[in-house]
């Protein structure tokens, strides 16, 4: 039964007559709890969950009256219990959930309880978005056969999501070919308000990638987690943080003529990590906020893992709802959330001065200039009249300060690739047969798209029968990879209506893309390939190549596909520093291609505009895109579209009907995922699969706390790596191409997998086998222990022959198990930036570290660690492991894990060779106290099993 505390249950009638219950947060400032109405907005959302939600065990009435009473600049010691409404999954961190979620179940079978007890208990919606690969491009079968080859490699991955459907009760699959999660969500899932047990309440939720965030624009409260934390919140569990400082970020002003939400973007994430928003909210507000398209709020929203935020929020006014009609929502929706967030007085953009945050910063819209940002980080904004500048500054620059250590006369010196003699012969006569059975098709051996690179753009040929003629040049600077991709950019029409006038003009001005350049549209959904068609857009962007490939994350989560062997070849013999442009979020080393060293975010009309000039060393405010056929310059500003062109063309974008007609039925035109056949059964039956494996987290499972699980010390502990600053998710546990010398590769050659089938780690996150073999293996990822080195090796200093000598992390991890000795791995600032991949923790935990040492970390990596039993410490002043001269011959104790109390000073203890022993007080990041219960149940998920 509903409760009532602080006579705070209401009755509201909806506009169709409808008479619901609500918990009003007006009743608490009546009752004295606070001044609600000044409470940031997003704070007053997640304070209706904690009322709703009271219960009296998991969440008490102090929990209401604290974060009632949220104070600007108070300190930060109240954990708050937040029940999210739904979860949201991709499948790259969703299948590995679904994984545990079976396991769990065989593990309560075990132990003789019902295995059903394990169901989730809110709504769980999977949108399959990560798994499709640029393997071709450039024709018009570009997205059949790309989708063709995703159903043959992810077969089993499929088959074992089907039986996820009718295993669970409350679990939802979004089939691939629909689009990215998050525009899904925006689009389709996200329904302003729900109604339940005749309660009516705000949409929230939490999701399994880190740009979870967009959904912020439509003021939903809802922020990435890893998976280990999804499962614990849909196995009714709250989700648990400390109660947030709220940046709010009074927003001026009008973007200039010609600028885009990218450019907007790029410059706020720059000036929030300046501010250091790192796990605080961000809440947008002021007239500037008020005047940004919806889409344009969701650009902004979907950035905040990049400038370091839980939330980029924007609270919810006419503008969103505008959204919500124009996106297909019945009137009945639309009034019921309009009349709830105005009684609950939660209506509108606020003004200046009309909110209490921890801190306010300014930010003027018309400051923005045309930008990008790269080479490494999203953060790292450059200005698009500085690009080529800063790439040859950093060409020269030592590699110990972040440059490519090159000498400058590299730059004009041109590279030919191999000439193989093979105009128009065959590549691959008949189709070959996989591991699983399936034929591919001609060309699959290599997974490319093989063109003639001297035929103009309109005669792009069938791929797979041809190879360039001739040699190609290839310069340092050159792009190779241009995809106009998820997550960014595709919630915008008006970039990427941007990006088909841009290719329309060039197009009528004769301008072409080189063949050998990567071309590729991914969009977010199937929405925009519609309006860019009604738009009759669509033919000229074809024409430059960028024909649909696939609707999925695609290149900005690492799924590129192989450029051309012989560009690959003649890249890593020469060394070259080429460079990808993309409109995505994260470009982070190794991630979009491993041989391409510099990756710049640019909105999709750059990206068009930089695949036709062809290199990042052209200043396009200063010099010629091109030179056209008819030998006169083609400038940047003489194809480039303005706002008066855009806005006529924005009226197909928004058309409801399309929108309903798309998200009416996921399984129509979709032969492929309807032809799957799945296992039935409450239980999984786990079959022989190198995608699908029983992990071995409940192998030992008691149902009392297992008393080797509460150290009192860790003591004679080896480092396994040291790392520097940055090191992200991606370097932890990547998610892209397998080496075929890489443990990890070596496992699944034993396994009788052949190099062809390899698929991407994040294809077989659901074997555990393959994962803990991936974990610190990144081609790009550097262990200070072994000075000059690149990938994922270390120095073994442990007992037996192999003492001090070199080898993978992974075989060093095995040794130390072996011989019972506990490792620690150490980092620097920003530990664990990036996506919110659960693997990452998951890895660390089944190669035997017991905890990170690091100066600062991401938010979602450091609670995944406690998720899964790994002890996050944090250097105290001015320590590191540069300051303590740490080189990986030490030996460790960590001393003081007896009595685990948040925030708890920890004593490392340092003893070098021939050097006296050295204390050094350490900060224990466990941050909250569920989290003291989490770690001692060794994580999450023995926590919430013995629970239930």
């Amino acid at each position: 039964m509903p409760h009532n505390l602080f006579d705070s249950l209401k009755q509201l009638t909806l506009p169709d007559n409808t008479t619901l219950q609500y918990y009003a947060l007006p009743a608490l400032e009546k009752a004295g709890l606070g001044n609600i109405s000044r409470l940031p907005v997003s704070i007053r959302i997640v304070l209706e969950s904690v009322l709703r939600n009271y219960d009296d065990k998991k969440i008490k009435q102090v929990h209401v009256e604290q974060l009632a009473a949220w104070q600007p600049h108070a300190p930060r010691t109240h954990e708050i219990p937040f029940v999210v409404a739904r979860i949201v999954l991709q499948d790259f961190t969703g299948v590995p959930l679904l994984v545990d979620l079976a396991a769990m179940r065989s593990a309560a079978k075990r132990l003789g309880k019902n295995p059903e007890a394990i169901e989730p208990m809110v709504p769980v919606d999977l949108v399959v978005d990560h798994s499709v690969q640029i393997d071709h491009y450039g024709d018009k079968d570009a997205l059949r056969r790309n989708m063709e080859i995703e159903f043959q490699r992810n077969h089993e991955r499929y088959q074992f999501i089907k039986w996820g459907m009718q295993a669970f009760d409350t679990f939802r699959v979004v089939p691939p070919g629909i689009g990215i999660v998050h525009q899904i969500n925006l689009e389709y899932l996200a329904c302003g308000v729900h109604q339940k047990n005749g309660l009516i309440y705000p949409d929230t939720l939490v999701g399994t990638d880190s740009h979870t965030t967009m959904i912020n624009s439509i003021g939903v409260v809802g922020w990435g987690v890893g998976g280990i934390e999804a499962e614990a919140g849909m196995l009714n569990q709250p989700v648990y943080f400390l109660t947030p400082d709220v940046v709010g970020v009074h927003l001026t002003g009008h973007l200039q003529e010609g600028l885009t939400a990218t450019d907007l973007v790029l410059t706020i994430t720059q000036m929030l990590r300046k501010a250091n928003v790192v796990g605080k909210f961000v809440e947008f507000f002021g007239e500037g906020a008020a005047s940004l398209s919806l889409p344009d709020r969701a650009t902004i929203a979907n950035m905040a893992p990049e400038y370091g935020a839980t939330m980029g929020f924007f609270p919810v006014d006419d503008m969103t709802l505008q959204y919500f009609r124009q996106t297909g929502r019945t009137e009945a929706e639309i009034d019921a959330f309009k009349h709830y967030f105005e009684i609950q007085q939660l209506f509108g953009m606020p003004r200046f001065g009309e909110i209490d945050y921890s801190q306010e910063l300014s930010f003027d819209l018309g400051s923005v200039e045309p930008s990008l940002a790269g080479p490494r980080r999203p953060q790292d904004r450059i200005t698009l009249k500085d690009l080529k500048s800063v790439f040859s500054e950093l060409f020269v620059k030592p590699v110990s300060e972040n440059g490519y250590g090159k000498s400058a006369e590299l730059l004009q010196r041109t590279y030919l690739t191999r000439d193989d003699q093979q105009s128009t012969e065959t590549l691959c006569p008949t189709p070959y047969t996989n591991q699983n059975g399936y034929n591919l098709p001609c060309g699959s051996e290599r997974n490319v798209v093989e063109m003639a690179n001297d035929r103009p753009t309109e005669e792009r040929v069938e791929a797979d029968h041809v190879s360039p003629r001739g040699k190609i040049e290839l310069h340092h600077g050159d792009i190779l990879i241009a995809a106009i991709t998820s997550c960014t950019n595709t919630s915008n029409p008006a970039v990427l209506i941007a990006a088909g006038l841009l290719a329309k003009k060039a197009v009528e001005k004769g301008l072409t893309v080189k063949q050998h350049i990567k071309t590729s549209l991914a969009p977010g959904s199937r929405v925009v390939t519609d309006y860019l068609t009604a738009a009759g857009l669509m033919p000229y962007l074809e024409q430059l190549g960028f024909n649909l490939a696939g609707y999925g994350c695609t290149t900005c989560i690492g799924n590129s596909g192989p450029l051309l062997e012989t560009i690959e070849e003649t890249v890593v013999k020469e060394d070259l520093i080429c460079a990808a442009v993309l409109s995505g979020n994260r470009n982070f080393e190794a991630r979009i291609h491993a041989n391409i060293r510099a990756n710049f975010l640019a909105s999709p009309p750059l990206v068009v505009a930089y695949a036709i000039a062809g290199t990042v060393l052209k200043d396009l405010t200063r010099e010629p895109l091109v030179i056209g056929k008819n030998g006169q310059p083609v400038w940047l500003r003489d194809i480039w579209p303005t706002s008066a062109e855009i806005a006529e063309m924005m009226h197909h974008a928004t058309q409801a009907e399309t929108f309903r007609r798309l998200y009416s039925d996921f399984t129509k035109d979709l032969p492929l995922w309807n032809e799957i056949t799945a296992a039935t059964g409450k239980l999984y039956d786990w079959p022989k699969s190198t995608y699908i494996a029983e992990p071995p987290f409940f192998e030992k499972f008691l149902l009392q706390i297992d008393s080797t699980t509460r150290h009192d010390a860790i003591r004679e502990a080896r480092a396994l790596a040291i790392f520097g600053d940055s090191v992200t998710t991606d370097h932890i546990s990547p998610a892209g191409a397998i080496k075929e010398s890489s443990p990890a590769g070596r496992y699944l050659l034993e396994h009788g997998v052949r190099r062809e089938d390899f698929n991407s780690y994040g294809a077989r996150r659901g074997n555990h086998h393959v994962m803990m073999r991936g974990t610190f293996a990144n081609i790009r990822i550097k262990n200070l222990m072994v000075p000059g080195k690149e990938g994922g090796v270390t120095i073994y200093r442990g007992e037996g022959a192999d003492n001090g000598r070199q080898m993978s992390i992974f075989d060093a991890a095995m040794q130390y198990l072996a011989h019972d000795i506990p490792t620690l791995v150490f980092a620097g600032k920003e530990y664990g930036t990036g996506s919110s991949r659960d693997w990452a923790a998951k890895g660390t935990q089944l190669l035997g570290v017991g905890a990170v040492i690091a100066e600062s970390y991401e938010r979602i990596h450091r609670s995944n660690l406690v998720g899964m039993g790994v002890l996050p410490l944090q250097f105290m002043e001015d320590d590191s492991v540069q300051s303590l001269g740490l080189t990986g011959d030490e030996h460790f104790d960590l001393l003081g894990l007896d009595d685990l109390q948040p925030q708890k000073t920890i004593i490392l203890v340092i003893r070098k060779p021939d050097q006296p022993r050295q204390e050094v007080s350490l900060r224990c990041r466990i941050d909250t106290d569920i989290e003291v219960d989490y770690y001692y149940h060794g994580g999450i998920l023995p926590y919430v099993l013995r629970n239930l």
